[in-house]
């Protein structure tokens, strides 16, 4: 998985913050609701008939300040209570330039960009563990390395046979898919302690902008073609923007509950879980773009 192209913007930062948060204070973005009384929440034929009338690319957010520190966190509620889910294997395209999903590459064709030293010292050590059975290019990993200098001095993982060196291909005995992925499956681990920051985010995002008076706003939201810098304008797919990626039966926080977590903090999370579960009970949701668009 790789974030190629991915926008440098001066003052922001990729690196998780923790808070405890007394209380939600009023949403805004796109379409602001708090609780079931948005200016656009309705039950029924009205609140679908308001949705309509919703820009075609309108988002529900929220936002708080953080008590512990000079922070504001903002939440994209609409993505966060969508029921997208990873379709890898089961109807992906692909993020090449045209659709291959007989590839099986998934968002594994261009290599993990690293997050740092940290992140590349777990990936390097968990490679180490792989076993040949998990890991078709294991010979190669072994002889040369997972990991290479990419443009700006970024880490990222290597390529083997224009891929991510960690994805198995069709064909292999093992089935097509991420070695670290699988193997933390096998030993019952989180797919999340192996695998590089980017690849258990996906498609979730965190973004930190520092300003001028070294306050920090974090925006949690999903990660579109757009954060892949030019590159991602090159797709022929992007899994957000498809709606056989909406069928799941859970929603995002709930899937993801653990990544979420991760990215945010545990406090922060133990005070946005209790909001979103109103927000989801109150049958007042501003759809997602990729199914308002084609419902």
């Amino acid at each position: 998985m790789s974030r190629r192209g991915h926008a440098k913007d001066q003052g922001k930062h990729s690196k998780n913050g923790a808070g405890k948060v007394p209380e939600m204070r009023s949403a805004h973005g796109s379409h602001g609701a708090n609780g079931a009384n948005g200016a656009n929440g309705a039950n029924g034929a009205n609140g679908a008939k308001r949705w309509r009338l919703s820009p075609a690319d309108a988002h529900e957010w929220v936002s708080f300040e953080d008590p512990t520190e000079a922070r504001t966190w903002r939440f994209d509620v609409t993505f966060l209570l969508s029921h997208w889910e990873c379709i890898y294997g089961n109807g992906c395209q692909g993020v090449l330039t045209a659709p291959a999903p007989e590839l099986a590459q998934g968002c594994c064709s261009y290599g993990a960009h690293m997050t740092g030293d940290e992140d590349v010292a777990r990936v390097k050590a968990a490679a180490k563990t792989l076993t040949d059975d998990q890991w078709q290019f294991a010979e190669q990993g072994r002889r040369g390395g997972v990991a290479r200098r990419g443009t700006a001095g970024v880490t990222v993982t290597r390529l083997v046979e224009d891929a991510c060196i960690f994805l198995n291909r069709p064909g292999f005995p093992g089935g097509p898919g991420c070695a670290l992925h699988r193997a933390a499956l096998e030993r019952g681990e989180k797919p999340m302690d192996l695998k590089p920051d980017v690849c258990w985010q996906l498609p979730l995002r965190r973004e930190d902008t520092v300003h001028p008076d070294a306050s920090v706003t974090s925006v949690v939201g999903e990660w579109d073609r757009v954060h892949w810098g030019q590159g991602g304008e090159e797709f022929a797919w992007w899994c957000t923007e498809a709606p056989e990626a909406f069928r799941g039966g859970t929603p995002v926080w709930r899937q993801m509950q653990d990544e979420l977590c991760a990215m945010v903090g545990p406090a922060v999370f133990a005070l946005l879980a209790p909001y979103l579960e109103v927000r989801e009970a109150s049958g007042a949701l501003l759809p997602h773009p990729t199914v308002r668009q084609r419902g």
